[in-house]
């Protein structure tokens, strides 16, 4: 990251006590920058150990922001909107509606009015089962088929700022299927790797689903962009340093199986590898992705990065297996 960012002026982070949120305020810290003003709602979790020892001037509920911003419109600089549901089984599209959907126009109103930078966190869900590929153009956004209420919540506002011809004044990206420390309090939607580790540690096996399309893909050899965290997060803040807008894909451009992610566990315990294939449940058959992988032509074309990411995803789950997920540890 370079120097251009003021560090008189505030970075706003929402969702600044969850996953990806947290690991962007580790990195922007490690930068040099503790202007932040960290937006999240904590409540009754564990999300708090993910802001220890992260630097900030300020912590806000979301709920408290806009009141919060009042009178300082010109004390901010950019916005980073990492705050949603980011349930994929969740049911209440009321609630998704407001909570992704309507908060997020409000947020990027108020930063388009003041002159804000507006980076924002669409998803891969976006793109449905990937029929019409994972491309990250905006003339096929409409006609792309989220499989659930969370990705249509994500594809609903990607699609409003088409609409009102803001899109290229925002930054929306596609986070693929991002894991490493800080999830741990993200339950049943936390990573398949942050999964795997007590099951192994216990049972010394790992449990994959078997095939829903076994004519395409055998049991554990359906395909994921898995991308780590920090990569994930890198690729997030150098959209600071430059005044690039539209949609971006966040992945590795590469595909990983589940087979293969299982071995890089087993690797990173030093235990001998043992899969078994287990029945998908039936309420995951329709909406289940067996094949994803990022187009990342346009990213690099735009910011002029060759290699979006420095982990691959070998290291990545030996990283994170061994320096947090062992030690207990946050980033």
């Amino acid at each position: 990251m370079q120097s251009k960012l003021s560090k008189d002026k505030l970075i706003v982070v929402t969702g600044a006590a969850g996953f990806i949120g947290s690991c962007t305020a580790k990195y922007l810290n490690e930068k040099g920058f503790s202007n932040l003003l960290l937006v999240d709602d904590i409540k009754k979790t564990e999300k708090w150990k993910n802001l220890l020892n992260k630097k900030c001037v300020d912590f806000v509920s979301r709920n408290d922001l806009f009141k919060w911003l009042e009178g300082k419109e010109r004390d901010i600089q950019a916005f980073i909107h990492l705050g949603a549901c980011s349930d994929t089984m969740e049911a209440d599209g009321n609630y998704l509606m407001e909570n992704n959907f309507r908060y997020t126009v409000r947020l990027a109103e108020y930063a388009m009015k003041y002159g804000h930078r507006f980076i924002y966190a669409s998803s891969a869900a976006t793109y449905g089962n990937g029929s019409l590929g994972f491309v990250d153009d905006h003339e096929g956004l409409e006609e792309l088929r989220p499989l659930n209420l969370y990705g249509f919540s994500k594809y609903y506002f990607d699609l409003w700022a088409k609409q009102q011809g803001v899109l290229e004044k925002l930054v929306g990206l596609k986070y693929f299927n991002v894991f490493g420390p800080n999830e741990n309090h993200k339950g049943r939607m936390a990573s398949m790797v942050y999964k795997m580790v007590p099951v192994v540690q216990k049972e010394g096996m790992i449990r994959l689903f078997k095939s829903s399309d076994p004519v395409n893909f055998g049991d554990g050899d359906q395909c994921r962009d898995f991308i780590y965290v920090k990569d994930a997060v890198r690729m997030t803040c150098n959209f600071l340093e430059n005044e690039i807008g539209g949609i971006f894909n966040i992945g590795t451009g590469e595909t990983t199986t589940w087979n293969a992610l299982a071995k890089a566990v087993f690797k990173a315990l030093d235990k001998p590898a043992k899969i078994e294939y287990i029945d998908m449940p039936g309420d995951l058959v329709g909406q289940y992705q067996n094949y994803t992988r990022a187009e990342m032509g346009k990213y690099m074309q735009k910011t002029g990065v060759l290699k979006p990411c420095m982990f691959t995803v070998e290291d990545a789950v030996a990283d994170y297996v061994r320096n947090y997920l062992l030690k207990d540890e946050r980033w």
